[in-house]
């Protein structure tokens, strides 16, 4: 590991403050990350020396404006090494992005009679959009099942693949088990029979390092906030060959070339799909987000937390009571666990009194949980500014709990 952890917790103002008289452990990284200064003051500077509308305007301030924002994208497409910077779409979210694929490639391109899969191990955000779009459109879902571990059974993908499969739809790691999806071998099995494939970066995109290029994926969704920039903004990566084939999104400014009551000519990629005022501000603070882990490198980021997360198994799957629920052999750093005898909901106010912040309930995972046998699950997710000793201490507080349930 080539950098000091506190020397990065000096960068994220919340981390110094007391919750319930006790040192803040924040391990909800998997619902949001904590934002360095150098975002903070990027969001400050524009507001207090920038604030203009962007791509329309003659003046400085617009000029600064729009050329800061489109940094962002160019600074997004080395980031994920897109092919080049049109191909970056922003959007509010994951979620969004998820979205906009749906009511744009599938509703042109995904008709009765054909197939959408996706994964038991699934977001919402993926599950919905496209139960929908089966819906309006007659097509039909299949879903990857998975085993006991929390990993998809890859056979039983394959069988599920045949030339009416239009979409495949993953998540390229769990936000609820950690669990790594093989997602190259996927997409590779999913072009042999003509599929395009979407996958949700959402968890991935702030530990993995990320290559749409060398993955071949089609479709690429992530979220700002999971990356520690602002919240209520996304992006999406498509192929310039399959983005300029979808139609637009929706209708507004920006999106268009020229207006007329009886047509409207919509405008090139990405603006085709980016209807109206951008939020300026959160995209061009949003850089800066990427400049922090670009800073310390995804490999050794990934080293850190790897470490955290066998510690954490370290200190905890020896205690009595502790359940482990998630056990992939390949996990980016999220322990999800209950205690025999609590409620996940019980376990979370607990340790929050000790100022440790996990998350607790279904994770919007309910069939996930439900494949499983569970109500849900305790969830703590551990991020580059996090240590040891917040691990220790997650360790001791449940180990307390643990023991009072299973004398």
């Amino acid at each position: 590991m080539n950098f000091s952890i506190d020397d990065i917790r000096k960068q994220f103002p919340v981390l110094h403050q007391e919750v319930h008289g006790k040192p803040l452990v924040y391990f909800d990284n998997a619902a949001t990350t904590q934002k360095p200064s150098s975002v903070i003051d990027a969001l400050e500077g524009y507001y207090l020396h920038d604030n203009s509308n962007i791509h329309r305007g003659a003046h400085a301030l617009a000029d600064r404006a729009t050329r800061y924002f489109e940094e962002t994208r160019e600074a997004v497409q080395h980031f994920i090494n897109a092919k080049e910077s049109e191909e970056i779409i922003f959007t509010k979210g994951t979620t969004e992005s998820i979205n906009l694929v749906a009511y744009t490639f599938g509703r042109k391109f995904i008709q009765a009679g054909d197939e959408i899969i996706i994964s038991t191990l699934e977001h919402h955000s993926n599950i919905v959009p496209w139960q929908m779009l089966c819906e309006e459109t007659g097509a039909l879902l299949k879903i990857i099942p998975i085993n006991e571990a929390g990993e998809i059974l890859f056979e039983e993908f394959e069988k599920l693949l045949s030339p009416k499969t239009k979409l495949v739809s993953v998540v390229h790691a769990s936000n609820a088990l950690g669990t790594i999806n093989p997602v190259k071998e996927i997409i590779q099995a999913s072009h042999e029979v003509g599929a395009k494939v979407l996958l949700d970066g959402a968890q991935s995109s702030s530990h993995l390092e990320i290559d749409v290029q060398d993955l071949d994926c089609d479709f690429f969704a992530l979220s700002a906030h999971k990356l520690y920039g602002p919240t209520g903004l996304g992006v999406l990566y498509g192929k310039r060959e399959i983005l300029e084939e979808m139609p637009p999104f929706q209708g507004g400014g920006e999106m268009i070339k020229e207006v007329t009551f009886e047509k409207t000519t919509f405008n090139e990629i990405p603006f085709k799909f980016e209807a109206g005022t951008p939020n300026i501000g959160d995209v061009i603070a949003f850089k800066q987000a990427i400049a922090f882990i670009n800073s310390l490198g995804k490999t050794a980021i990934k080293a850190h937390e790897d470490d955290l997360l066998a510690y954490a198994n370290e200190l905890l799957l020896p205690v009595k009571g502790f359940i482990p629920v998630g056990t992939a052999a390949s996990k980016v750093s999220v322990l999800s666990f209950n205690i025999n005898g609590m409620h996940p909901f019980d376990v979370g106010v607990m340790l929050d009194a000790k100022g440790i912040a996990v998350r607790t309930g279904h994770h919007c995972t309910q069939p996930l949980m439900k494949r499983l046998g569970i109500e849900g699950t305790v969830r703590a997710s551990f991020a580059v500014y996090n240590s040891k000793l917040e691990i220790e201490k997650l360790a001791e507080g449940v180990s307390q709990l643990a023991r009072i349930k299973n004398k």
